[in-house]
């Protein structure tokens, strides 16, 4: 590798811009994040993509708010604007749990250590800097700046906010993947085009007065209700969600306008998704792929040693979970890289010095979705569904694995590869031929083998997410009897090839529409399947979901009927204890419970009178789980990458003995020290 130096990283103090002989700065970052110079963080993503413009950029990451502010001064003022973002997650997630109580770690900081970003770390920061810098232009942007964008539920302060900008006093708010607007607005500001006058670049927000909206023929608006309101009327907030998801997964969507007090929030329409040359030149910049040198001493990122060996090969996803976020911020399309420049990128990780060996993901939101897209785009750009696969898989989408399978297979065939595993999550229901009826069968079976051949580590992890059809439905997921088929192909193949795998389905308390009914049914299906419910985390609602307008307003925004959701702390207690049906101390509840809504045959099921169950201790091994946590290929604890894993917590498969032979004591006990296959 190139031997790197202070001068490999943008800058981000005064002397590192010296190194550089820069007298000025064109652009300055800041980030609620530790600087890693990596394509899978953000901010690192953004500054490459504007130095590569020419742009003299530095970065100040996680920025004291604590003191004197001098972090905010340090640089002086750029030429052309600050940007700003809270990291790679919404600083609220980040900092607190789905119970609200604050995290003891915070993954994306040296060590682990929590307290170096503030809550709503966007909006701080941005209103510092206008304080400080009231004539330089801000630029909000990530995650936090895409979920927030227009008015929506605060879960943290249960009350409606209204758009970051707002609050925040930026100028412009960047929501999706940044680096198409930057473009456009990098490029027009070099040509002099005065920032104020910047009104009608796609998938930006700027605040106006009413009456005062930018001229543009192409498009056509849509108006949501105020944001009074919004406050004034749970039901009018719902109604407006529609439009907003609607629109923000279109190919060509409208511009959207709010209005607040005496002035009018414009948002204008997405980009198209990024076309393979565009989103492998975001990839092949000239990262590091490490943190920055000041944090040698400070100790190690977690989420960074996640994923510092990962592949990224993709971006969207077309599921449309009613509880996720990933289409409101990488959109509904799916974005792939090449795989050329995939190959690329795998070179270069394996000839890092401290490499070895090993991958520990190639993937994206759901890794098997990489290549897919429309048979015919006319027929995507008339579309307005959120999701290409709920009820069914939409008859235009090509759902084909075999590139997958080939990408894998080449990647297994480098030299100092000795092997690759898939840490993201598998849509198993594509990979059902049952529900996946557009696919050859065969693509489909020599995709799951391969899969479960090569690239699991010891345990496959999947999202079923619950057991209730109506619930599922709510959430734009499919019935659970595809997970049953799912799990004999999986049992199928395992046997056959004595691999001895774990299957590990996710499961989410206390959604919107669940009742104790329902859980009851959940904890009673997956302890006949042979799983036994370790711990479980709650449904956490984020703005910009279908789920989150429900458990705030109480109506479904594309119907306006309404719905129930566990909202008391009481209600969601009850919900869990269903999920540890073997304790004891929830034995008699269970019973009693159950009795009452006339359910007697659930507390049958769950705690029968001779438990042939509890006859043979062997028959159950639990593997401790902790919150957010997922697997390493060393088989060790590590933090959250912050994607599909949020709010959702592992599940400990053992399968019945008198089906698998492989399941004895003995091997679980291996288990708990993986070996590399």
């Amino acid at each position: 590798m190139q031997e790197l130096r202070l001068s490999s990283w943008l800058p981000t103090t005064n002397k590192e811009v010296k190194l550089r002989g820069w007298e000025e700065l064109d652009v300055i970052l800041f980030s609620g994040d530790a600087y890693v110079d990596h394509p899978s963080f953000g901010p690192a993503v953004i500054g490459r993509l504007l130095e590569s413009y020419g742009l003299k950029v530095a970065i100040v990451p996680q920025p004291s708010v604590h003191d004197n502010l001098q972090d905010f001064t340090k640089l002086g003022a750029p030429k052309l604007f600050f940007g700003v973002t809270s990291g790679v997650m919404d600083s609220m997630v980040s900092n607190y749990t789905a119970s609200k109580r604050q995290r003891d770690k915070d993954a994306y900081t040296p060590n682990g250590d929590k307290g170096f970003r503030p809550d709503y770390a966007a909006t701080v920061y941005s209103k510092i800097l206008k304080e400080k810098f009231p004539e330089v232009p801000v630029l909000v942007g990530g995650i936090e700046a895409s979920l927030r964008r227009v008015t929506h539920y605060d879960y943290w302060t249960d009350q409606l906010k209204p758009s970051m900008l707002v609050e925040s006093g930026a100028d412009m708010l960047v929501y999706g993947m940044g680096e198409q607007p930057l473009k456009e607005v990098v490029t027009l500001m070099q040509k002099g085009v005065p920032f104020e006058s910047l009104t009608t670049v796609k998938q930006t927000s700027i605040v106006r007065k009413k009456g005062a909206l930018p001229v543009n023929k192409n498009w056509k608006d849509k108006i949501l209700s105020s944001h009074e309101a919004c406050v004034k009327d749970k039901k009018t907030f719902a109604a407006n969600f529609k439009t907003i998801e609607q629109e923000s997964n279109k190919t060509f969507g409208a511009r959207i306008l709010q209005d607040y007090g005496d002035s009018t929030i414009i948002i204008n329409p997405p980009y198209p998704t990024m076309v393979e040359k565009e989103i492998d030149a975001s990839f092949d910049l000239p990262y590091t792929r490490l943190p920055h040198p000041k944090y040698n001493k400070r100790g190690p990122i977690p989420a960074f040693e996640m994923i510092k060996f990962s592949i990224n090969t993709h971006r969207g996803c077309f599921g449309g979970c009613s509880f996720c976020t990933i289409s409101a911020h990488q959109g509904k399309f799916i974005a792939s890289r090449s795989k050329e420049s995939i190959l690329k990128e795998v070179d270069h990780v394996a000839n890092m010095p401290d490499f070895k060996g090993y991958l520990s993901d190639i993937g994206g939101p759901s890794a098997n979705m990489y290549q897919m897209k429309g048979k015919v785009q006319e027929i995507c750009d008339k579309c307005v569904a959120p999701s290409c696969i709920n009820p069914v898989i939409c008859s235009n989408l090509d759902t084909s694995h075999a590139a997958m399978t080939d990408l894998y297979q080449s990647v297994d065939k480098h030299p100092k590869v000795k092997k690759s595993f898939i840490g993201s999550g598998i849509r198993y229901d594509m990979l059902v031929p049952e529900f996946n009826k557009n696919a050859d069968p065969k693509e489909l079976e020599d995709y799951t083998e391969e899969v479960i051949t090569n690239h699991v580590s010891g345990r496959l992890k999947v999202a079923p997410e619950h057991t209730s059809d109506p619930v599922l439905k709510l959430m734009r997921k499919p019935s659970f009897s595809n997970f049953h088929q799912f799990k004999n192909i999986f049992d199928r193949i395992n046997l056959r090839k004595k691999l001895n795998l774990q299957l590990i389905p996710y499961f989410i308390s206390s959604h919107p529409a669940s009742e104790l009914e329902d859980m009851a049914n959940l904890a009673a299906e997956t302890k006949d399947m042979g799983f036994k419910l370790e711990q479980v985390q709650g449904f956490t609602p984020t703005p910009m979901t279908v789920a989150t307008v429900i458990y705030y307003s109480g109506y479904h925004p594309y119907t306006l009927e309404k719905m129930k959701t566990p909202k008391t702390k009481r209600e969601k207690d009850e919900q869990h204890r269903f999920f540890f049906w073997y304790k004891k101390e929830n034995q008699d509840w269970i019973r009693k419970t159950l009795s009452k809504v006339g359910r007697k045959d659930l507390a049958d099921r769950l705690l029968p009178d001779n438990p042939k169950f509890y006859k043979n201790k062997k028959d159950f091994k639990v593997k401790n789980t902790f919150d957010d946590a997922v697997d390493t290929p060393k088989g060790k604890r590590r933090g959250k990458k912050g994607k599909r894993n949020q709010g959702k917590q592992e599940f400990v498969s053992v399968l019945d003995k008198g089906k698998r032979k492989n399941n004895s004591d003995k091997s679980n006990s291996k288990r708990r020290k993986p070996k590399r296959r």
